[in-house]
C-alpha cells in the first residue's frame, strides 16, 4: 500500500529534531532529527501525512539514519517495518487518512500546521517566465508548418496556468493560438477546463475577425463540448454567435445555437440576441422568427436598448405585425424600447393597411411629455387612416391631438383635408380648413392645391376658381400643381379658352409652366378639338422658354394638321362626302 502511494506520489522532506517532553510525552518539538515526508497525489483529497521520529532521546544526537531510516525515507521499505513503527510511535493519521488534532497542544508545531504550509503549497504554481517568452516568441513569428515541431523541444509543463498566460497575451495571431490549443490537446499532461475554453474563445473573438479562424474556433469548441458536456459555457458561446454575427455568418450562427443544448449549455438573453442580430442581418427574417419565438416563450430578454433593435429588424424586414408581437411582451416585463424604435415601430404598422389598427392602439401608451412630442408616430398613424380611407377616426384622432397633444400643425390637418377632397366631401374639408384657421395656422399653397384639385375633379369650377382667389390673396407665388388642376378640370368639360388664360396667368404668379404642361394642354387641343393651330403656337412659345415637346406630341400636331388638310381636299372635290375621324 505504501509502495503504490510512493511511486505516484510527489516527496517533500523536511528533517526535524525530535524530543520527549518529561512532563508530556505526547508532546513533539521541532529539531533536525524529525523527518516529515509529504504525500501528494494529484488531488488534495489524498494528501496524507506521514512522520517518523527517531527513537533517540537525547536531542543532541545528529547521527545519520541507519539503513532501516533511510528505507523508510527512500520508500524501500515493506508494510512489515510500518507497523512495527506504528506501534512505537502514533501516527498523526487515523486509518482512514484523516488528520489526528490531538498529537500536539497549544504552541507547538503541529501536524495540522504543517499540512496547511504544504497544502499552500501544492496549490500555487509558479509559471516559468523563460519558457512562456519562448512559446509566445514563436507563436508571433511562426507563420510555416514548424510550429508543433518546435513546441515538441521545449518540454512544456502544460499547466492550467501555462496555457492560459499564453492565450491571454495580445497581439497573437488567431490561427497560431489555435495551434497551440490543438497541439495542447494531444498532450496527456493538459486538462482542458471551462476557463481554458472561455480564455481561448475571448482571445479570438476580440482580436480575430477573419472567417477561417472562426470557424477553426467553432469545431474546436463543438469538439470539446461534445466529449464533456458542462465544459464551455454560454458566455464563450455567445462571444463565437457575437462574433460569427459580425462576419454576416447567419446559418453558421445559428449552429451554434441549436448545438447549445447538447453541450448543457442554457441560453440566454445574449444567446438568443445574438442569432437574431446574425439573421436578420443575413435577411434571414423567417429563421429569425422562429428564435425569437422561443426568447418570448422561456422568458429571458434583453435589456431595452437590444429589444429595440430586434424590433427595428424585424420591421425593415416587412414583419411589423411580428415586431408588435415583441413590443407587447417587453411592455408587460416594463422593458419599453426606445423612442426611435417605437416610432419606426408606428411608422411601419401604418404602411400595411391590416396594422393601421395596431399602431393606433399604440399611440395610447405615450403619456406626458413623451406624447408632447410624438408628433412623428401620430401623423404617421393620420396618414395611415385616411390611406385606409377611415376618415372619421382620422377626424376623431385629430380632434383627440388637440386636445390632448400633441398640437397638430398644418401638415396633419393637410393629411385630413386632402383624404376627405379624394373621397369628394369637400364640405368636411371646408371645415377642417376652418379648424385650422381657428387655431392660428395660415393654410399654406399645398391646402388651397388639395382643396382645388378636389373641386376640380368634381366639375365644380366655379368653387375651384373662389378658392384660386382666396389663395392669391393670401400667396404671392403659387405652385405648378395649383393651375394644373384647373387646367385639367377645363380641358375635361372641353372650356379650352379658360385653360389658355390660366396658362398666361401662371407668369403673373411666379410660376412658369412646365413641359408637362404644355404637352398636356397640347394634346387635348388636338385630340377634342382638332384645334392644330393653337397647338402649333404653344409649341412654338415652348421653343422660346427653351423647354421640349416629345416626339409623340409633335407628330400629333402634324398628323392633325394633315388630316384636316386632306380633309379640305377631299370636301373640294367631293363636297358631298365628309371625312369620318375616329379620336378613340
Amino acid at each position: 500500500m505504501w509502495r503504490s502511494i510512493a511511486a505516484k506520489s510527489r516527496v517533500v522532506a523536511r528533517n526535524f529534531g525530535a524530543t520527549k517532553n518529561p512532563n508530556n510525552s505526547n508532546k513533539v518539538y521541532a529539531s533536525q532529527s524529525h523527518i516529515s515526508i509529504w504525500v501528494s497525489s494529484q488531488s488534495s483529497e489524498n494528501l496524507r501525512f506521514l512522520s517518523y521520529f527517531s527513537s533517540n532521546p537525547n536531542e543532541n544526537d545528529h547521527s545519520p539514519p541507519t539503513n532501516d531510516d533511510s528505507s523508510i525515507i527512500s520508500g524501500e521499505h515493506n508494510d512489515t517495518q510500518f507497523e512495527g513503527l506504528s506501534e512505537q510511535i502514533p501516527l498523526p493519521f487515523s486509518e482512514n487518512g484523516d488528520a489526528r488534532m490531538d498529537t500536539c497542544a497549544s504552541g507547538d508545531v503541529s501536524v495540522d500546521s504543517l499540512a496547511g504550509e504544504e497544502n499552500v503549497e501544492s496549490e500555487t504554481y509558479e509559471i516559468d517566465v523563460e519558457k512562456v517568452e519562448n512559446v509566445l516568441h514563436l507563436l508571433q513569428s511562426s507563420d510555416d508548418g514548424s510550429l508543433e515541431s518546435t513546441l515538441d523541444t521545449f518540454s512544456l509543463d502544460l499547466h492550467e496556468e501555462f496555457v492560459v498566460k499564453v492565450l491571454e497575451t495580445p497581439h497573437v495571431l488567431g490561427e497560431n493560438l489555435i495551434r497551440f490549443f490543438k497541439w495542447a490537446m494531444k498532450k496527456q499532461d493538459l486538462s482542458v477546463t471551462t476557463r481554458v475554453i472561455d480564455v481561448l474563445v475571448s482571445s479570438i473573438c476580440s482580436s480575430d475577425l477573419r472567417r477561417k479562424n472562426a470557424y477553426a474556433l467553432w469545431d474546436l469548441v463543438r469538439e470539446n463540448g461534445e466529449k464533456n458536456e458542462g465544459l464551455v459555457s454560454v458566455g464563450s458561446l455567445n462571444q463565437l454567435i457575437a462574433l460569427l454575427s459580425k462576419l454576416g455568418k447567419g446559418k453558421a450562427a445559428l449552429e451554434v445555437f441549436d448545438k447549445s443544448k447538447d453541450f448543457g449549455c442554457v441560453p440566454d438573453s445574449e444567446t438568443y440576441y445574438y442569432t437574431i442580430e446574425a439573421l436578420c442581418r443575413r435577411s434571414f427574417y423567417d429563421w429569425a422568427w422562429i428564435v425569437c419565438e422561443k426568447m418570448l416563450d422561456q422568458g429571458p430578454l434583453p435589456d431595452s436598448e437590444k429589444i429595440g433593435k430586434i424590433i427595428c429588424w424585424f420591421c425593415k424586414g416587412s414583419k411589423a405585425k411580428d415586431a408588435h408581437t415583441v413590443y407587447l411582451l417587453a411592455k408587460e416585463k416594463s422593458k419599453c424600447p426606445p423612442k426611435p424604435a417605437l416610432y419606426f415601430l408606428i411608422g411601419s404598422l401604418c404602411r400595411d393597411d391590416g396594422t393601421v389598427n395596431l399602431a393606433l392602439e399604440m399611440l395610447n401608451d405615450f403619456e406626458g411629455e413623451a406624447r408632447k412630442y410624438a408628433i412623428k408616430p401620430f401623423s404617421s398613424v393620420i396618414r395611415g387612416l385616411c390611406r385606409i380611407k377611415d376618415l372619421d377616426g382620422a377626424k376623431q384622432l385629430l380632434s383627440k391631438m388637440i386636445v390632448e397633444g400633441p398640437p397638430p400643425g398644418n401638415a396633419v390637418f393637410n393629411t385630413v383635408i386632402s383624404g376627405y377632397c379624394k373621397g369628394g366631401d369637400m364640405k368636411e374639408a371646408i371645415e377642417i380648413m376652418k379648424l385650422m384657421e381657428s387655431r392660428g395656422l395660415k393654410p399654406d399653397v399645398y391646402t388651397y392645391t388639395v382643396i382645388i384639385s378636389g373641386y376640380s375633379s368634381g366639375g365644380q369650377m366655379e368653387e375651384a376658381c373662389y378658392i384660386l382667389s382666396e389663395a392669391k390673396k393670401k400667396h404671392s407665388k403659387l405652385s405648378p400643381v395649383t393651375y394644373h388642376a384647373l387646367i385639367r378640370g377645363y380641358c375635361k368639360l372641353d372650356q379650352f379658352d379658360k385653360a389658355l388664360e390660366l396658362l398666361a396667368e401662371m407668369e403673373k404668379f411666379g410660376v412658369q409652366p412646365n413641359a408637362d404642361e404644355y404637352n398636356k394642354l397640347i394634346q387635348s387641343l388636338c385630340l377634342k378639338s382638332l384645334d392644330w393651330g393653337t397647338a402649333e403656337k404653344l409649341f412654338a412659345e415652348m421653343k422660346e422658354k427653351g423647354l421640349y415637346l416629345n416626339s409623340i406630341t409633335r407628330s400629333l400636331i402634324t398628323a392633325v394638321k394633315e388630316l384636316e388638310q386632306e380633309g379640305l381636299e377631299k370636301e373640294i372635290c367631293a363636297p358631298t362626302v365628309l371625312p369620318k375621324l375616329d379620336l378613340c
